[in-house]
């Protein structure tokens, strides 16, 4: 099974993914780890959204948990994209719209115009 986007964004919760939903207007498959992975749950991901053969986003929380995720990620998808929310909000679901949308559009993701004020 394999879906249509070109782009993946990775992120690790349902609250993540919601968060971004409201800002973008593209048609981009977000994926939410829940926490970190098994090898056998990341060759699931790997196959089921061809993720060796799209553009890949990497979006996780400053935390300790999330840096980790990131770490680990990194290894496994070396062609990956990171996006950082500043660290003042730590969490991709506290992060303000407006500073999602523009970490956002700053990687080529359409948003919403009217979160980049």
């Amino acid at each position: 099974m394999t879906h249509e986007s070109d782009k993946v964004i990775i992120v690790e919760g349902l609250t993540d993914k919601k968060q971004i939903k409201k800002v973008i207007t593209e048609d981009v498959e977000i994926i939410c780890t829940n926490g970190t992975l098994g090898v056998e749950r990341f060759d699931e991901l790997l196959y089921t959204y061809d993720l060796d053969n799209k553009d890949v986003f990497i979006l996780v929380d400053e935390d300790e948990s999330g840096i980790k995720l990131r770490k680990q990620l990194a290894r496994e998808l070396p062609h990956a994209e990171h996006i950082y929310v500043n660290s003042e909000y730590r969490e991709v679901a506290t992060t303000p719209e407006q500073i999602l949308a523009t970490v956002l559009v700053s990687k080529r993701i359409a948003v919403n115009p009217i979160f980049l004020v």
